[in-house]
């Protein structure tokens, strides 16, 4: 080969190569972040993609909207809450059977039929009732995770009375579900937030673990109060976290919290301010966390040393300061 065919081999290999690196280039994609409302939340979403995903995160969105929200009169979990004879689908019933273990792992601290409870008290999606021990009482004998079975793709009640909330689960499982969606289309960065609930894989756009904050409990109903306590530095992380400190309501001198005890039917009166969980998935955390902030810090601490795949970070008010109390594995590095 003479001196001047071989610089033109050479050349052309040269922008091959250079053709080659710039696909793999487009191939790697960049970060997309899409935001919006959902649940009466908001949700943000980062991700490493050729392009933006934002149409199919919100038709994913939709379809937990379509089988679990209470305040969709035509989801699923409405039509059972009116006694419609209607199939669960896939959704409905991967929430519902993962909320009947959580119920069973906290001695019925969480409970998916809670809602007549949650309602009554002035937390739900019907108006506040004046309420008393008697009234109380009444309410409390449609309530109670046994009362409900998954037979057959439908729901059998114990009483047409019995009426379900997955309001303390519901925005766990959709995390978990962008998240599968997102990584079915070959993300594998990615970091799903719906209202708190989180998924994080892999890196950021610095190429940096994630970085996820354990908000300080300050009482502010707008949320705009954010301090944070801690913060978790992670590659691979489902997490959720509930507390008191942002819904509630003064009944006279008497703080009236959201999270309702199903066992006493009445809101939760304990130390216990703030508890963040991680688990598997983050719809188990979700639900893991709202039975954490009814069992109070002690028995919360118990439960969660007693599951395999769970861990926990409680801020407990003790003598006018913020204390935290981990679960015997609980780290801050993922």
């Amino acid at each position: 080969m003479d001196r001047r065919k071989m610089i033109t081999a050479l050349a052309l290999v040269a922008l091959s190569i250079g053709l080659l690196v710039w696909n793999l280039d487009e191939d790697k994609g960049r970060f997309f972040h899409n935001e919006g409302r959902i649940f009466g939340t908001v949700y943000h979403i980062q991700y490493e993609h050729t392009q933006d995903m934002h149409d199919t995160i919100i038709a994913c969105l939709e379809e937990v909207d379509n089988a679990l929200s209470m305040f969709n009169t035509s989801s699923i979990i409405s039509r059972i809450n009116r006694n419609e004879d209607i199939a669960a689908n896939q959704d409905f019933e991967t929430v519902f059977i993962q909320a009947q273990e959580v119920s069973r792992l906290s001695n019925g601290a969480f409970d998916i039929t809670v809602a007549p409870l949650v309602n009554a008290w002035g937390f739900g999606f019907e108006n506040q009732l004046d309420m008393t021990q008697e009234k109380t009482d009444s309410i409390r004998k449609t309530v109670g995770y046994e009362k409900v079975q998954l037979e057959n793709h439908h729901i059998v009640k114990q009483s047409k009375d019995v009426c379900l909330d997955a309001s303390a689960i519901a925005k766990g499982y959709a995390c978990d579900k962008v998240a599968e969606r997102l990584m079915r289309s070959g993300v594998k960065n990615l970091l799903v937030e719906i209202g708190g609930e989180v998924v994080a894989k892999g890196h950021n756009s610095k190429n940096a673990r994630w970085t996820i904050g354990i908000t300080k409990p300050i009482d502010d109903t707008s949320g705009q109060q954010q301090q944070l306590q801690d913060k978790i530095q992670t590659s691979e992380l489902c997490l959720a976290t509930s507390g008191n400190y942002r819904n509630f309501y003064y009944d006279g001198s008497q703080k009236r919290s959201h999270t309702i005890d199903p066992r006493t039917g009445c809101p939760v009166r304990h130390s216990l301010l703030s508890a963040t969980v991680t688990a598997h998935s983050c719809m188990k955390a979700d639900a893991l966390a709202t039975a954490c902030m009814v069992l109070g810090d002690t028995a919360a601490l118990q439960m969660i040393d007693s599951i395999k795949d769970a861990e926990c970070y409680l801020i407990i008010a003790e003598n006018d300061s913020l204390v935290v109390r981990t679960s015997t594995h609980w780290t801050l590095t993922e």
